[in-house]
């Protein structure tokens, strides 16, 4: 992997937090309407700083890293040379030194220039939160797809940086310095990059045209696709695992309960994983679920993501999944939505799924249930409540491959055409007449429509 230097296992980590003046943080319509003026605004900010603060903390745990300090600070702008400015750079460096830290993170972006100064000025190495995110997707990615994704990620936020790597340009390995630091080593660095990137575009690609074939079909045979989407952590794979279990073809027809891991761990889960689902219509759906989202996800990230996440734009119903415990339940909210709009997938069909309602005190609960809206689905994937009313959900939204009712009369011979719409359909009316079978159908207008030749004709003049 290009970041080879950026692996934080085991490694004592001191983490800076930055907030600027500049930066306005705006409530959402709901929340202003819900909180009053001033007050609600100042809890909020309150509220922001710690969500901000432990999201970072969990992000740092979940790429092996251990924090030995912290350090905020509030400035109006950021310093252009190195962020914080030369005061609070030289107290970060008496920090990091007294506490053994191995590591600098930022929960911020850097230039090429700040990570080139606060290298020259630090006793250890420096990341920033996109190179934090970049290293916990490479370690979470399992399939071929997944680590090509991330290395492209990595090689498309390096190459801008390579003037601002400073030592760790010799870290890119493969005989690079040989010939002579300064201006010549660089351009061979960038070079070297921009084919390994073109090759991994060449290949992810290839793994996009694969994906859209294994589509086309699936597309063959009507079977539309349901897409979990939604903020890290707010418990997709264990809602996933929670409707496969009980609903998945798999787990019908054999018992066995696969499904995806389930962890505490930021983006536990990152490569997709799709599940066929048995709905109450008799009609067959795919689940799909993806990688959690998170407020400033790297734009490098979504756009290398574009295969993976294609499974969400080509999704007929998108469900939501929030926490419904969290108090940034909101703002991750928006977060979330950001992403979708950049896939442009907002308008798509969207039902939103507060999961987590076991978390909630009784009288949250009730509130929660006052306030929600028809297109909100109450849940606890992990004690299982909800489930069942949000698959019937799911069954009403969909609209491909529609539900119809027909009247069929079937020679009692036909002993496959009586199976399949046994097995397949809902049989609301039977009768006998002789060798017929006189029967009211609901079902997939694909499956009714296989036995077309079987409908009962209307009589005369009606």
């Amino acid at each position: 992997m290009p970041f080879n230097g950026a692996d934080l296992s085991q490694e004592r980590a001191l983490l800076v937090s930055v907030a600027f003046s500049s930066e306005k943080r705006s409530l959402t319509p709901a929340a202003a309407q819900a909180r009053g003026a001033a007050r609600a605004a100042a809890l909020h900010s309150v509220h922001d700083r710690d969500s901000r603060r432990e999201e970072f903390r969990e992000l740092v745990t979940s790429a092996g890293a251990e924090v030995a300090a912290e350090l905020d600070q509030h400035r109006p702008k950021p310093d252009p040379a190195t962020l914080l400015g030369s005061g609070k750079v030289e107290e970060l460096a008496g920090v990091a030194a007294s506490a053994n830290a191995d590591l600098v993170i930022f929960d911020h972006d850097l230039s090429a220039t700040q990570l080139r100064n606060l290298e020259n000025a630090l006793p250890c190495r420096v990341i920033d939160r996109t190179q934090l995110i970049l290293d916990i997707f490479a370690r979470h990615a399992r399939t071929r797809e997944g680590q090509l994704q991330v290395e492209l990620a990595q090689l498309e936020y390096m190459l801008p940086r390579l003037t601002g790597r400073g030592k760790a340009m010799s870290q890119l390995g493969g005989g690079i310095g040989t010939r002579g630091p300064g201006e010549t080593q660089l351009e061979t660095d960038r070079r070297r990059i921009q084919r390994r990137v073109l090759q991994l575009r060449r290949e992810l690609e290839a793994v996009r045209s694969t994906r859209a074939q294994q589509r086309q079909r699936r597309e063959a045979v009507p079977v539309p696709t349901v897409a979990l989407v939604g903020y890290t952590n707010a418990g997709k794979s264990t809602l996933f695992n929670a409707i496969t279990q009980r609903f998945g073809e798999a787990a019908r027809k054999t018992g066995k309960r696969e499904g995806v891991l389930e962890s505490a761990r930021m983006f536990a889960t990152l490569d997709p994983k799709l599940s066929a689902l048995h709905l109450a219509s008799r009609r067959k759906a795919l689940l799909s679920d993806t990688v959690g989202f998170i407020r400033d996800l790297p734009h490098t990230l979504v756009t290398s993501f574009r295969a993976t996440l294609e499974e969400v734009r080509k999704a007929e119903v998108l469900l939501h999944v929030r926490d419904a415990s969290s108090p940034m339940g909101d703002e991750h909210k928006t977060e979330v939505e950001k992403v979708l709009a950049e896939l442009d997938v907002l308008q798509k069909p969207r039902l939103e799924v507060l999961n987590k309602i076991d978390l909630l005190s009784p009288e949250d609960l009730e509130g929660l249930r006052a306030a929600s809206g028809r297109e909100t689905i109450l849940v606890s994937a992990k004690e299982g409540a909800g489930i069942d009313a949000l698959m019937e959900r799911i069954d009403t939204e969909l609209m491909q491959d529609p539900i119809v009712e027909q009247h069929f009369q079937i020679p009692q011979s036909e002993g496959d055409a009586l199976a399949a719409l046994e097995g397949g359909a809902v049989v609301r009316e039977r009768n006998y007449e002789g060798n017929l079978v006189r029967m009211t159908v609901t079902g997939p207008a694909s499956l009714l429509g296989r036995y077309r030749q079987f409908r009962k004709k209307k009589a005369a003049g009606n």
